[in-house]
C-alpha cells in the first residue's frame, strides 16, 4: 500500500521564521573561521605596529575560544614568547585592586561608602572637606576632585607612605565628584586601605584572594619580583628612524596598586573565565553576585575630551567609569574595558557581560594600538557573530593621524626656537639646588660643555641650550621625550627658579 501524507500550508510567519533560522545557520561563523580571521588580523597588526611579542586571549561562556602567543621576549635574544611569559598588566591592574576591596566588602570588613579616614586615618588631601568626605569607592572613580600627580613617581622612588604624604600637596582641581581626571595616586591609597583593613599588603592580599583561587601561579603583584620569576618580556619603543629602542623596566612598586601586576597567558585565561563567569571560577565564588555587579555599575560620566580616540570609530552614546573599568555602549551592549600603558608595555582587557565574552591583550611595544583593534574584532566575532569590520586598518589610520599631530607639535616647537641667542648668565650661575614642595629637589650642575639636572638623585637629564634662558634635554628619556627647562631671573638678576614638567622648582642655594 501507499502511505499518503498531507501537509497543511505554512503561514507567512512560519515560513519567515524557518527562513531566518536557515539564514542564521549558514551565516554564523564557525570557531575555526573566527580564529583564522582574528589570527590574520593580528599578524598584519604585528607587522604594522612592529610588536616584538604579544599574547591575545578570548573567553566565552567559560571556555577559552582563542589563546595565542606571538613573537619574542627580547629582540636581541629572539627568545620566543610562551604561555608562561610574564607581561605587565599596567592599569588593568586597577580592576584587581577594586575586586580586592570587593572581597573585603564580602567579608564584612568595610563598605563602599565608608569614609577613607575610617580605615586610613593618616589619609590627607590638600582640601580639608574632600579629605573628610572621601569614601572608599571614591578612590576608584577618578572624580574625587584632586589633580593627578604622576610626576611624584616619575621623578622619585620613595616609599608608598612618603609618596602619599607628598600627594597631600596636590591641588584641588574641581569640586568633589564634580568632574573626571584620571588619577593613579588614588589607587595607591586604595592599596593602603586594603593593607589597613586586612592586615596584609595589597600585593599579598590579591595573591591570597585572587591569584591563588584563580590558579594564577605565575602572576606577581610586585614588578621587582619578575627577575626572580624569570621568563618575562623586555619593554620597547619603536621609531622608523631608530628601530626598536629597549627601555628599562619600570619598577615603581611604590605605586604598584595603580599598575604593577605582571601576568601570563595561562593565568589570564583563568582570570577571564572568572570575569565571563560573573565572579565565579570552577564553581568557586570569588565575589558575591551583588558585589561583582556593583564593580561594573557606572559611577562617573566621562566627557568626550577625556575618553579614548577610538570613540571616533565606535561613536558611543555615553561614556563612563565604574570601579576600575572604562565603559561605553557598543552595538547595543555595555562594554567594560581598560587599557594599561607603562614604558614600552601595553595591555587591554574587555568584557561584555550580557554576551559572557571577555578578552585580553598584552604586548611589549609602547602604545601598540593593535590592542584596541583586537578587542573590538574579537568581540565582533564571538559576541556578535560578525567579523567584517576592518578594525586594524581603521585604528591604524586613526593613530597615524594622531602621530602626525605629535610630529607637527614638535616641528612647531622647533620653528619657535629663536636662533643665535645666549643664556642671560654664565652657565655656572644656573648651578645649584632647586626645590618643589611636592616633587622634591633638583640639582643642576655645570659641566665643561653643558648643564645637567638630576631630580631626587633618581632621574637625570643632560641639557643643551635652546634659546635665551631655556634649555632642552639633549637626548630622549625613558619616555621618549625631550623635556624643556626654562630658568627665570629674579629682580637682582640672579637665577631664582626653574620651570620643568609644568611645575616651578625654586632655587634655594647655589
Amino acid at each position: 500500500s501507499i502511505l499518503t501524507l498531507k501537509f497543511k500550508p505554512m503561514s507567512f510567519r512560519s515560513r519567515f521564521a524557518l527562513f531566518a533560522c536557515v539564514l542564521f545557520t549558514f551565516s554564523a561563523l564557525s570557531g575555526q573561521e573566527k580564529t583564522k580571521d582574528l589570527h590574520m588580523m593580528i599578524l598584519e597588526g604585528i607587522e604594522d605596529w612592529h610588536i616584538p611579542g604579544m599574547t591575545a586571549i578570548v573567553v566565552q561562556n567559560g571556555e577559552v575560544v582563542f589563546s595565542e602567543v606571538y613573537g619574542v621576549t627580547h629582540v636581541g635574544s629572539k627568545t620566543p614568547v610562551n604561555r608562561e611569559t610574564l607581561f605587565n598588566m599596567g592599569s588593568t591592574t586597577k580592576a584587581m585592586v577594586a575586586m580586592a576591596l570587593g572581597i573585603l566588602v564580602d567579608q564584612g570588613k568595610l563598605q563602599w561608602t565608608d569614609r577613607v579616614r575610617k580605615h586610613l586615618p593618616e589619609f590627607q588631601l590638600s582640601d580639608p572637606y574632600i579629605t573628610e568626605e572621601a569614601r572608599v569607592q571614591d578612590l576608584l572613580t577618578h572624580n574625587l576632585g584632586i589633580a593627578g600627580a604622576d610626576m611624584l613617581w616619575f621623578l622619585d622612588s620613595v616609599s608608598t607612605t612618603q609618596t602619599l604624604k607628598r600627594f597631600a600637596l596636590a591641588p584641588k582641581d574641581y569640586p568633589l565628584r564634580g568632574g573626571f581626571q584620571y588619577n593613579n595616586l588614588m589607587y595607591v591609597a586604595a592599596g593602603e586601605v586594603i593593607h589597613s583593613v586586612s592586615g596584609m599588603p595589597w600585593s599579598e592580599f590579591v595573591k591570597k584572594h585572587l591569584f591563588e583561587p584563580l590558579e594564577m601561579e605565575r602572576t606577581v603583584a610586585r614588578a621587582s619580583d619578575i627577575f626572580k620569576a624569570g621568563n618575562y618580556v623586555t619593554p620597547y619603543y619603536y621609531t622608523s628612524e631608530e628601530g626598536y629602542i629597549e627601555v628599562p623596566h619600570n619598577l615603581s612598586d611604590q605605586i604598584g596598586a595603580a599598575g604593577m601586576i605582571w601576568t601570563c597567558t595561562a593565568d589570564i585565561e583563568h582570570y577571564l573565565q572568572m570575569l565571563a563567569g560573573k565572579g565565579v571560577y570552577k564553581g568557586k565564588i570569588i565575589l558575591k553576585p551583588e558585589t561583582f555587579q556593583y564593580l561594573f555599575e557606572p559611577q562617573t560620566l566621562i566627557p568626550r575630551a577625556s575618553f579614548y580616540p577610538t570613540q571616533a570609530l565606535t561613536q558611543p552614546n555615553w561614556t563612563s567609569y565604574s570601579l576600575g573599568w572604562f565603559q561605553h555602549d557598543y552595538r547595543g551592549e555595555k562594554l567594560d574595558f581598560h587599557t594599561g600603558s607603562i614604558g614600552g608595555l601595553v595591555a587591554i582587557a574587555g568584557v561584555i557581560h550580557e554576551k559572557n565574552t571577555a578578552v585580553y591583550f598584552l604586548a611589549n611595544r609602547d602604545h601598540a594600538e593593535l590592542r584596541h583593534a583586537f578587542m573590538y574584532k574579537a568581540l565582533d566575532l564571538w559576541a556578535f557573530e560578525d567579523g567584517g569590520r576592518p578594525w586594524h586598518k581603521e585604528i591604524y589610520a586613526l593613530y597615524e593621524g594622531l602621530q602626525k599631530e605629535n610630529t607637527d607639535n614638535e616641528m612647531a616647537l622647533v620653528e619657535k626656537r629663536v636662533q643665535n641667542t645666549r643664556p642671560s648668565m654664565p652657565l655656572s650661575a644656573y648651578s645649584g639646588t632647586y626645590t618643589h614642595p611636592m616633587l622634591g629637589s633638583a640639582v643642576v650642575r655645570n659641566t665643561p660643555s653643558s648643564l645637567q639636572v638630576r631630580f631626587n638623585d633618581f632621574l637625570g637629564y643632560g641639557l643643551e641650550h635652546w634659546h635665551y634662558d631655556t634649555f632642552r634635554s639633549s637626548e630622549k628619556d625613558n619616555f621618549q621625550q625631550r623635556p624643556v627647562f626654562n630658568f627665570t631671573l629674579g629682580a637682582e638678576g640672579q637665577i631664582k627658579a626653574m620651570d620643568a614638567f609644568g611645575e616651578t622648582f625654586t632655587k634655594i642655594k647655589p
